[in-house]
Order: C-alpha cells, then structure tokens, then sequence
C-alpha cells in the first residue's frame, strides 16, 4: 500500500545521509591509492580492526653454517632474536563544511575536486612520513647526525659520486650521475639486500638530470612504456625508478637540497590501523554539510645500522641533490 504523501517522507540531506558516505568514500579512497608513490613499494601490514596501539614485529638475526666433522655433534646456533616495535600514532584528518548554497549552485564536479583533493591530501601525507624515514639509514641517530638535521652529517652521499659524504654545512650537493647510482647499488649488494624489491626514489631536478643523459633516454631506462605503478619513470639496472614531490630535503643550502633514496622494500613498514574513513554529519546551525576523511597508521624504519653485511645492515641509503 502507497504512502501517503507527506513533506515528513521527503528525501532529505538527513535522511540520505546514509548513502552519501559511501559515494564520498569511493572516491577519495581511489583518489588516495592513485596519489601513494612510497606507500606502493614498502612493506605494509593491516593491522584494521585491531585494539592496540603498537605492533611487536620479530627481528631475527642471521647464522652462519659451521663445518660437520666426522662423529662430532652440530654446532648450535644460539639464538639472539629481537623484536621491533612499531607505533601506531598517526592520526590524519581532511574535513570541509559546504553549505547549502553551494551544493545547490555549484557544478557536479566541486564534488569530485574536494574528494581527489582528500584523497591527494591524505597520500601525500602518509608518503611524506614513509620519506622521512630515509634519516634513520646508515646508522643516522635522527635530531643529531642525519642528514636533514646536522650540518656535517656522514650518514648520507652526494649525487656524483656516491661515495663523499654531504655535507650541509658547504652545500656540497651535486647533480646524480651514473657512477653515484652504481656505486649506492653496491652498497645494497654488501649488505646483502635482495635485488628484488629495490626502489630508487628521485626528485623531480634529479628527474630532469636523467634526461639529460644518453644512457637514460635508452629504451633500456624507458622501458616498454607500460605505466606499472605510480610515479615510477622508468628502469636503472634493474631498480624501477620513481619520482615524487614528496623528496626529503637536505640540511644545507637552507634546506633547499633534496634527496634521492636507493632502497628495498622491506626497508621500511606502514601499518594501517584505520584505511580512509569518510564521514558526513549535517550541521543544522550553519545549513551546511560536514565532510572528513581521516585515517590511523604508524611508520617504522628497518634495517639501519651502519654494519656492513649484517642482518641489521642499513637496507637504504640516500644521496643528496640540488633542488
């Protein structure tokens, strides 16, 4: 049976309320996975719906084999296993208060602005933390001798070469060359760091350097021109090359040096407490609708002491550029 009709059945902003979250939330979470560069290529553990505000991660340490001799028992390795602890205290909010007016007036794509915005927002935020994660490599101890805080910091190289340190006080920051590249890849190699799963992170100046190389412009770098993953550019001995905005910044030069970040993906962890969350509430007061996504996430580093060849060796290691 019909009901009758009555303003009190009408479809309102309250009562479709229920359905417009949904909308708001698909949208700015593809917009979020569209804009993670770092995110996409570190490891990531789902810790959603879980209580709790740290995860214990064991950190195992390597052996070594010893040699049987006849009628003699094995060696025994002892166990010295640890664990790394990673917090979760991250919390990240995107909220905006659009009236009425608005909603009624303006175009269909305002929507679409403010859900890509958010999206865009909350990835660049999470990419930023996971980049800032570069100072605690090479044994870096972070707010004393990392490359973003001291000004003779040795815990990072220049881009030609690889090999002297950066040093922020003098600004020696110079343009990345092949031999740098070569050179940081080694230093994977000595640490034992597995070839799959590398990344090199770049700057857009540093970008614009590659380019400017013969070997680079090779279809050996390009590639095959099949678009993978976001940012990525292309192919540097067998590292996929990525580029982002989000590049870390040097100390020197007052703080207009960037940094490129050679590592692997289990160099660094993000843990996802809460994904995206959108929100709406309708705000009677001021005849206007309240939109937030937020979300809940820590980010730890791993692998990062100055060792060479050990478990705990550094499985990153930055090199500074101009900007």
């Amino acid at each position: 049976m019909a009901t009758a009709f009555s303003p009190a059945n009408s479809v309102t902003t309250t009562t479709a309320a229920t359905f417009i979250p949904e909308i708001w939330s698909d949208e700015i979470v593809a917009s979020y996975k569209k804009n993670l560069v770092l995110a996409n290529l570190v490891m990531k553990m789902n810790f959603r719906g879980k209580k709790g505000d740290t995860v214990h991660v064991p950190s195992p340490t390597r052996g070594s084999a010893s040699a049987k001799g006849a009628t003699n028992a094995v060696t025994l390795i002892a166990a010295t296993e640890s664990e790394v602890q990673i917090s979760i205290d991250k919390h990240y909010e995107y909220s905006r208060l659009i009236e009425d007016i608005v909603e009624t007036q303006a175009l269909t794509s305002l929507r679409q602005f403010y859900t890509d915005d958010a999206g865009y927002a909350l990835a660049k935020q999470v990419d930023t933390n996971l980049v800032q994660l570069g100072r605690y490599f090479n044994g870096a101890t972070v707010g004393t001798d990392d490359y973003a805080t001291s000004a003779s910091s040795t815990k990072a190289y220049i881009g030609s070469d690889g090999t002297t340190a950066y040093n922020s006080a003098t600004s020696n920051a110079a343009a990345l060359t092949d031999a740098a590249i070569r050179r940081t890849i080694q230093r994977l190699d000595d640490n034992d760091t597995p070839m799959d799963g590398r990344f090199f992170i770049i700057p857009p100046s540093s970008r614009n350097t590659l380019m400017g190389l013969a070997r680079y412009t090779e279809q050996a770098f390009v590639g095959d021109g099949n678009a993978i993953r976001n940012g990525e550019i292309g192919n540097l001995y067998g590292i996929p090359v990525f580029v982002t905005s989000n590049a870390d910044f040097g100390a020197g030069n007052t703080g207009a040096d960037r940094i490129c970040l050679m590592g692997h993906r289990d160099s660094m962890v993000l843990v996802e407490q809460m994904g995206v969350r959108s929100q709406t509430q309708y705000k009677q007061e001021y005849l206007a609708t309240l939109y937030t996504a937020d979300m809940i996430y820590g980010v730890k580093a791993m692998r990062t002491a100055a060792t060479t060849g050990a478990a705990t060796s550094s499985s990153a290691f930055a090199l500074a550029v101009p900007a």
